[in-house]
């Protein structure tokens, strides 16, 4: 009978949890309208395809930042370590033994996937400050091999000469580049529905629980270091697949891929539309890439310090602040439309 009784609490407890998880993979109005209004654009905005690819590119590798850094804590300087490794690897594929998109991004996410698996034991020991200088280390040292082995690579001329294939070998990657904005935005679509069960699962909560205490999520039994290498080498995987998506639909890798700059922006992304709940890094990315564009179109030379204001302004103001404001604002006007409306139906119901 006592066995019965303590089966009992723990049932309904397991029902909750089950419960719990059962809402959060639940999709929203508003998760649903974001991704119809990505899509829409391949049809709304044909000419602007080229910044649609770039925006989707750079939304993957910022997903792949925050899902070490938004829910696992680990903060990293160097992920453009990955980024690199999977746009080489894809572009040299291409260019030395087989075009397939497809199978260049298999390879290019292999690539980068081994290479954070390998440096995760170095990456997760010590604290934050240690953590950094080491991500940024492996970045360095890669973009150094890749100046140094220019009979590979280009060097500081470049990776030129790819030529992909057409997509199923029917679309091809014009100049217009539409058929890339379509490939990356369905890629980083995919990729996005993955990472979205992976944080709504018990293992994504296990993630958040050794953010938040590590110590504590040890002493509840959660194996941190396999979750943490896991989570590593996922992040990894992701990023080298967007490093490849870059390389294929521009056909061109430069040591740029590797640069310091990369890193820095995707956090910079992080930042702006904020880590920890996915859409950080496409809201992020999307605003980046349009506040760049405007910016540099009025002052090419110090865009940056236009973005930096911004940024500025950003963390002053405090991003629940402006959200707040948003809502306040949408509510404000709905009510003046639904007052205009009442006054309207008013004044046609009194007879002349």
């Amino acid at each position: 009978m006592a066995g019965g009784g303590d089966d009992a609490p723990r049932g309904r407890d397991e029902a909750i949890v089950a419960a719990r998880f059962a809402r959060a993979h639940r999709w929203r109005r508003a998760e649903i309208a974001f991704w119809l209004a990505a899509f829409a654009t391949l049809l709304v905005l044909p000419r602007q395809a080229l910044i649609g690819n770039e925006i989707a590119i750079i939304a993957l590798f910022a997903l792949s930042l925050d899902l070490i850094l938004g829910y696992a804590g680990i903060v990293s300087l160097g992920h453009a370590a990955f980024f690199g490794l999977g746009a080489y690897a894809a572009g040299l594929l291409a260019r030395h033994v087989n075009a397939d998109p497809l199978l260049g991004l298999a390879v290019g996410a292999a690539a980068a996937g081994l290479l954070g698996f390998a440096t995760s034991a170095l990456v997760l020991r010590g604290a934050d400050l240690t953590r950094l200088m080491v991500t940024l280390g492996v970045a360095l040292l890669l973009s150094e091999i890749a100046n140094r082995a220019a009979a590979l690579t280009g060097g500081a001329d470049g990776l030129q000469g790819v030529v992909m294939a057409p997509l199923f070998g029917r679309f091809a990657f014009d100049l217009t580049g539409r058929t890339a904005f379509a490939y990356s935005l369905t890629v980083t679509f995919l990729l996005f529905l993955l990472a979205r069960r992976i944080v709504h699962s018990p293992f994504g909560a296990s993630l958040r629980a050794i953010r938040d205490n590590r110590l504590r999520a040890a002493a509840i039994g959660v194996p941190v270091t396999r979750r943490l290498v896991a989570i590593y080498t996922i992040a990894a995987t992701y990023a080298g697949v967007a490093g490849a998506l870059l390389a294929q639909t521009t056909q061109f890798v430069s040591l740029d891929v590797l640069a310091f700059d990369r890193s820095a922006d995707v956090l910079l992304m992080l930042v702006i539309g904020g880590a920890g709940w996915l859409y950080g890094g496409p809201v992020g990315a999307l605003v980046f890439k349009v506040a760049q564009e405007v910016f540099s179109g009025l002052t090419p030379q110090y865009w940056h310090f236009w973005i930096g204001l911004a940024l500025v302004v950003l963390v002053l103001v405090r991003r629940d602040r402006l959200a707040a404001l948003a809502r306040d604002a949408v509510a404000a006007l709905v009510d003046f439309r639904g007052t205009r409306a009442a006054r309207g139906a008013g004044s046609r119901s009194v007879p002349p």
